[in-house]
């Protein structure tokens, strides 16, 4: 437990589920550490996920509308900043905010603020002046891969951040079972990863379709989403269930390769084109895949391979994040 209970509020504004997840790992973590978290979500699967009894009875989730106008968002989030101080701000990935609004309302927060300082594309740092916004933090933690301003006077490099630590995973004979495996069957599991924009998700449900095609009776294949959709399996967080997992089938994003990373799970994706982030520069050659042809090739050698060793543990960088943040905390 922190010495003292701490008021932190966590700004995590953006598409699809890359920026709830990161912020949700940060929240559970200073949860479990006796702190009381707000975190302020518009990403669309957030109304369908359990946030509140994953992270914890110290955290309350703002869940804004994904689909509102940029007028009303603005007019959300300053609300949400004009209510009584926190002990500190935490903001994820944008300095400016999702849609620059932060500029003008970060001046009258009275309180220490903190920016989660990750990769982002070169053009919106120059045109958006980004350093200048930079500025206005007290602490930037940079978790786990280079960033623009990753050497800034008040920059704290951490491992990359897991949702869950290693000890909160399922073993592997559970993790197939809650994945629709009986015990006698000993096929390799695919997962294909449907998250991301809307039609991301439904596209991972056709790759799917296709590798079972491809792979019958070698291999056993799952379409995984967060919420129930279609013939999809609703699975959230999936990172639990990683264990069970022999390929995974997905993107570029920074939680997908961060978790596949740590648990030692062969990861074949594409880069998705996104403004800010560049997925093409997180994913290996030997990851990366351009087109069906090229996917069904990188799987069915992973699958030929066979089983590879994985690590039973890892670091999780939250934890020193949260270190980090509470020193600044007031």
């Amino acid at each position: 437990m922190a010495a003292r209970r701490q008021h932190w509020r966590l700004y995590a504004l953006g598409g699809g589920l890359g920026h709830l997840t990161r912020a949700a790992g940060l929240a559970r973590a200073a949860v479990a550490r006796g702190h009381r978290v707000e975190l302020l979500t518009n990403s669309p699967f957030a109304p369908g996920l359990p946030l509140e009894s994953f992270l914890g009875s110290g955290a309350t989730v703002h869940r804004l509308d994904a689909h509102g106008d940029k007028a009303a968002t603005v007019a959300a989030v300053a609300a949400w900043l004009a209510q009584a101080p926190p002990d500190v701000l935490v903001v994820d990935t944008f300095p400016r905010g999702l849609a620059g609004e932060l500029v003008a309302l970060l001046p009258a927060v009275r309180a220490p603020r903190v920016l989660v300082h990750r990769d982002l594309n070169p053009v919106y740092v120059e045109r958006f002046h980004v350093a200048r916004a930079v500025d206005a933090f007290d602490l930037l933690v940079v978790p786990g891969e280079d960033a623009p301003f990753a050497h800034h006077p008040r920059a704290v490099r951490t491992a990359p951040w897991l949702l869950l630590d290693a000890d909160a995973l399922l073993p592997r004979e559970e993790a197939r079972r809650r994945l629709g495996l009986e015990a006698e069957d000993a096929r390799p599991l695919v997962a294909v990863m449907g998250c991301g924009r809307p039609e991301e998700v439904a596209e991972a449900g056709a790759t799917a379709d296709r590798l079972r095609a491809a792979f019958e009776g070698r291999a056993a294949v799952r379409w995984l989403v967060p919420m129930a959709r279609d013939s999809g399996q609703a699975v959230w967080p999936a990172l639990e269930l990683m264990r069970g997992v022999d390929v995974l089938v997905g993107a570029g994003g920074y939680n997908t390769v961060q978790e596949t990373r740590a648990t030692g799970t062969p990861l074949v994706a594409w880069a998705r084109p996104r403004l800010y982030d560049r997925q093409a520069l997180r994913l290996t050659a030997a990851e990366r895949v351009e087109d069906a042809g090229t996917l069904e090739a990188k799987v069915a050698s992973l699958l030929q391979a066979g089983p590879r060793e994985r690590p039973s543990a890892w670091g999780n960088g939250v934890h020193a994040a949260v270190e980090a943040i509470e020193r600044v905390a007031r």
